[in-house]
Parts: C-alpha cells; structure tokens; sequence
C-alpha cells in the first residue's frame, strides 16, 4: 500500500505539473505565424511558392505577401499555394537571396538596399534625394520603359522582379537627438548591407555600421549601434522606438521592398497560372502602395504619442547632404548603368534618363 499512495502521489504531481506548465510550454511554442495563417487548407495546391521578408507584416508592404496569398489561391482555384514567410524566419537578406538564386526558395520581398547585392540596378532608388517621395515613386512605376528596365535588375541571375510595396521615407531613429548634420556624425547608424549605402553615408562623413536587419535589437541594446537609418513606420512597429526615441525626418529615399521570384520555378506554371500570377502581384502591389502612405501619418502620429521626438534638419543642412550625396550618383552609375544580354530595352545611360525623368537636381 506505501507502495501505491507513494505512486499516486507521484502521478497526480506529475499531472499538477503538467497543468501549471502546459500551458507555459505552449505560449513559448507559439510562432508569430500563428496570427497569420490562411483561411483555406493549403494541402491540395498543385504548385507551391516559398516566399521570404524579414520583417513584421503589421507594415502593409509586407503584409502584401499574404494578401497575394489569398488572392492568387482564389484566382488559380486554389492551385498555388505562396507560402509566405516573413519575421526573418528564413534568415537575413543576403542568405535568402543566395536561397532564391539556388532554388531553395520560390521568391522574396527584398528590400532594395539589399537587393542590390545581386542586382546593382536596383540600387539606382537608394541614391540620395531622387526617388524621394510617394508622389515621386508614383511617378517612376507609372514609366513603364524605366520601371520594367529596373525590374530587370536580376534577370541575368535567373531571377525575375515583378513589382515593389514601400514602407515610407527614409531617416534617423536614434538614442540622443539629432537635429543637425554635426549630430548626425556623431551617431553609429546601422545601414543595410548594400554598397550605395555605404557610399551615400561616407559622402556624408559618417562611420556607419553595416549589420543585417535581425541582428538590431541586440546591436540597439549592447550599444554597438545608437542609430537606425529606416523609416519611422518600421522604427515604431517594430518597436525599434523603445530604444531610440528620437527619429530625424531626412527623407532622402523611399524604403521599398521588391518582389522577386525564382524565373525556373515560375517557367513550372502552365501559362494560364504564370499570367495569373504576374496580374495578382501587380493589382495587389498597386493597392498596398496607395495604403503605405497613409500608414506612415498613422504610425508616426503613434509615435509621437507615445514620446518618441520627432525633428528635421534646416534647409542648410539639408542642402549640405543632397551636395554632398550627389557624387553617389556618379561613383554608383557604372554599376545601374550596366547592360546584360537579358535587357530588352537597353539605354546607354539608365540613371541619367531616371534623373531627367525625376526632374533630380543637387
């Protein structure tokens, strides 16, 4: 009998234990993908897309990537399946694309600074103060002979760019104020990895740090970096404000996520569904573009309610960047102005005709 009770009460701690931990264990299983999954059993697609960002789809040009999802299950009938992963959950930037450039993965929602690792092209929308509002980025996709040339940028990589969804104008969030251009030299700024980044900020006299986007909120923390070069949309939902609680409104370029797909994974489509699939992406970017402005008004507006300072810099100032940035263009231009035998349109001076087009002045 000591024997039983001594394992009665043995079991019923056990279960005792099981019922205050549970549902502990469980909280700490539970994926960021759970609020997002789809409203449909994805099991019987006949095609499947992975589809990679790494960042929060509370911002609606990520966000974009499951309403593509449910859209193009409607429209094909529920015969592609685009498996979308943001949060990082398939690693930084630079190693997705190297995925995407295999085949390891269907296709990604890139930003443009890092998209440039593997097409320089695209990096003729980082360069300072010339795609530098929505009303200009309206502007430059409405241009169907540059824009389709810049969607081209990966071709040549075997990979195929179909369309961008931005998430706002590009400045400083950081830990002390920065109300000047002497404040600014004084803060570590993370930057992507991307070459024109690294060229525009040490025309600017900076000493930036390059870090993949993951890696930030350690980096914030330990003091590694003091400053984020972003936009505020993404600094306040994700969080970024906690820590630096002030944000200088630059906007010397749009942050921009490019949608790009593995050209022989979409060449599997019969050609009904490789039709279908290009519409949704362009009628779905369309509609999150229109939404993104109207966020970013919404998210700071958030932000400054909650404390965070928001400043600009004086026109001076911000004429000193633009003359100091301007070099970018033309150290960059060999990279954006190069041709491949994929380019159908094939100008001698791509940034040139952007610029014109622009109406860019320094």
């Amino acid at each position: 009998m000591k024997v039983n009770k001594a394992l009665l009460l043995t079991l019923a701690g056990l279960v005792l234990l099981t019922l205050l931990v549970g549902p502990v264990a469980a909280q700490q299983k539970a994926s960021p993908m759970d609020a997002w999954k789809p409203a449909f059993d994805p099991a019987g697609a006949k095609y499947k897309a992975v589809v990679s960002n790494v960042s929060s789809p509370a911002i609606k040009g990520v966000f974009a990537g499951f309403a593509i999802r449910d859209e193009l299950w409607k429209r094909t009938n529920g015969q592609i399946y685009f498996d979308y992963k943001p949060f990082s959950i398939l690693g930084g930037e630079v190693e997705v694309l190297n995925q995407l450039k295999m085949g390891a993965i269907q296709g990604m929602a890139v930003s443009s600074v890092a998209a440039t690792n593997l097409g320089p092209r695209f990096g003729v929308v980082n360069l300072p103060f010339l795609v530098d509002s929505f009303e200009k980025l309206d502007k430059f996709v409405a241009n169907k002979k540059l824009f389709d040339h810049f969607m081209n940028a990966m071709e040549h990589q075997g990979i195929m760019g179909l369309d961008i969804t931005g998430y706002g104008n590009y400045g400083w969030a950081s830990k002390t104020p920065v109300k000047s251009l002497e404040d600014a030299k004084k803060v570590k700024f993370r930057i992507a990895e991307a070459e024109v980044n690294k060229l525009t900020y040490n025309a600017w006299g900076m000493n930036p740090v390059v870090m993949p986007w993951p890696d930030v909120p350690m980096a914030m923390k330990t003091g590694t970096i003091d400053g984020l070069d972003h936009t505020p949309m993404v600094c306040n939902i994700t969080k970024k404000f906690e820590d630096a609680k002030f944000f200088t409104q630059v906007n010397y370029a749009q942050g921009l996520f490019i949608w790009i797909f593995n050209k022989a994974w979409f060449k599997t489509l019969p050609a009904d569904l490789q039709k279908i699939f290009v519409q949704t992406i362009h009628d779905v970017s369309a509609d999150i573009r229109k939404q993104a402005q109207a966020q970013e008004e919404e998210e700071i507006a958030k932000a400054k309610a909650a404390g965070v300072q928001f400043f600009t810099l004086s026109a001076a100032d911000t004429a000193n960047l633009r003359k100091l940035g301007d070099p970018v263009h033309y150290k960059y231009a060999a990279e954006i102005n190069q041709l491949f035998p994929s380019d159908t349109y094939r100008p001698e001076k791509f940034l040139k005709e952007v610029q014109d087009f622009m109406g860019y002045k320094p």
